[in-house]
């Protein structure tokens, strides 16, 4: 990074010295202030309650400008990668920088096809969890688990250890949600086949049983391979800096994803699908598109502690624009699958309507998010909503990957140390028990 002409200068009323800092410039986006020797030279820190206006590293994998509603892979438009990409090569993508050639791609492919298996044991592992666990609470523990099994790739400062590490946990994140969901309905495993494409393996891991062969049907298995690549990366959210932040101290790539995962669960990020269709079920618990005039008016009623879930973006201030893809492939599924008259999509349908005529969510630029239409496909697919948060951990493990080998391999990078502004008791005795 090389520093702009332009500075800032920072003044402070009690006459201490004015300081000099530094402004860098992005490729694209805002420019950033350096204020690396601000605590050095005057004894102060910053306040940024939820790190809002501060950049905790430089990247080169995805931008995103939520004004514009744009997101870009590594420059490329996530509308293009959608498109004309597989997951792989989205996956490919985010690793390594480019997208594949032909025989890259083949080459990534089969590499990955090749380490889809687990360890037999990690079936045991399961079996000491609650039939009715959360999904995440399983994924938390058997992504962990994996450092158990796979010594040879534990070293986060060995660059052919985090390589093969990505590779394993790109392959084996399908086969781990398959085995956990399939541990939920006491149904067999169903081990990976290596001729399926991966979104293709998944669904057939998640729903064939030995009773019979399973075909995956190829609109649903576009759907899901979609839904991954939309969700491969969103540059540095709370689950990304989690991982940069646990694997800033050297700890091994399969527990700093094990982190990511346990971030991603919280209903205000990976659980927001979730937290979607729990909503459209509610509402249709109450009596579903009669009350949802209703429902709405509940919504702009500050009041009620209503929450319209599914809708809006923290980062973008427009059109999400992985929602207008989703969108496009959630009537592909619907219309596949004959349920457009199914009273839960109906609903879905009527909100969206609303959400995008009515004034008051129009003005607030509240449009239907990618987690709305994921959550529907999903649901149509047969995949049980509390499963939706670990399809996304599946997704994002790439990027988190990405982002992790990407900050390992920054030369100013250094275990992570968050500062704050103490407001509690200054120093004070302790009394004898008797006189407290």
């Amino acid at each position: 990074m090389t520093p702009s002409d332009v500075k800032a200068t920072l003044s402070f009323s009690d006459g201490s010295p004015a300081m000099d800092l530094p402004i860098y410039k992005g490729t694209i986006g805002p420019d950033v202030i350096d204020i690396r020797k601000l605590y050095g030279q005057t004894g102060k820190f910053t306040y940024d309650p939820g790190f809002l206006s501060t950049a905790s590293c430089n990247s080169t994998i995805t931008y995103i400008d939520g004004d514009k509603g744009e997101l870009l892979y590594r420059g490329y438009p996530i509308e293009q990668l959608a498109v004309n990409c597989d997951y792989l090569e989205t996956c490919y993508l985010l690793l390594y920088g480019e997208l594949p050639n032909a025989s890259q791609k083949e080459e990534f492919v089969a590499r990955v096809t090749n380490h889809t298996m687990v360890n037999e044991q990690m079936q045991f592992f399961l079996r000491g969890f609650r039939r009715d666990a959360h999904p995440m609470a399983v994924m938390t523990g058997l992504v962990g688990a994996l450092s158990a099994f796979y010594h040879d790739s534990t070293d986060i400062n060995n660059p052919e250890h985090r390589e093969i590490a990505a590779i394993r946990l790109i392959a084996k994140m399908p086969t781990l949600v398959a085995m956990a969901y399939k541990y939920t309905v006491g149904q067999p495993y169903i081990y990976p086949k290596n001729d399926l494409s991966y979104a293709g393996n998944f669904m057939r891991m998640m729903f064939a049983t030995p009773c019979e062969e399973y075909k995956p049907n190829d609109v649903l298995v576009r759907a899901m391979d979609r839904i991954f690549t939309l969700h491969a990366d969103h540059e540095q959210n709370a689950s990304t800096s989690t991982v940069r932040l646990c694997g800033s101290s050297g700890t091994n790539p399969f527990a700093a994803i094990a982190a990511g995962v346990a971030c991603l669960w919280g209903p205000a990020h990976g659980g927001a699908n979730e937290a979607c269709l729990n909503m459209l079920a509610d509402i249709q618990n109450q009596g579903g598109v009669a009350k949802i005039g209703e429902f709405i008016k509940q919504v702009k009623d500050k009041n009620s502690g209503v929450k319209l879930m599914g809708f809006g973006h923290r980062v973008y201030k427009n059109y999400d624009p992985r929602a207008k893809l989703m969108r496009e492939t959630c009537h592909e599924v619907l219309n596949e699958l004959g349920l457009h008259n199914d009273p839960m999509f109906k609903l879905a349908m009527e909100l969206e309507k609303i959400a995008l005529e009515d004034e008051y969510f129009v003005a607030r630029k509240l449009y239907p998010n990618v987690d709305f239409y994921s959550g529907i496909v999903q649901r149509a697919i047969g995949i049980p909503v509390p499963l939706f948060t670990a399809i996304f951990a599946l997704a994002r493990t790439v990027g988190w990957i990405a982002q992790l080998n990407e900050m390992i391999g920054d030369p100013e990078y250094k275990i992570g140390r968050p500062r704050q502004l103490f407001v509690g008791a200054a120093s004070r005795d302790v009394k004898p028990i008797a006189q407290r």
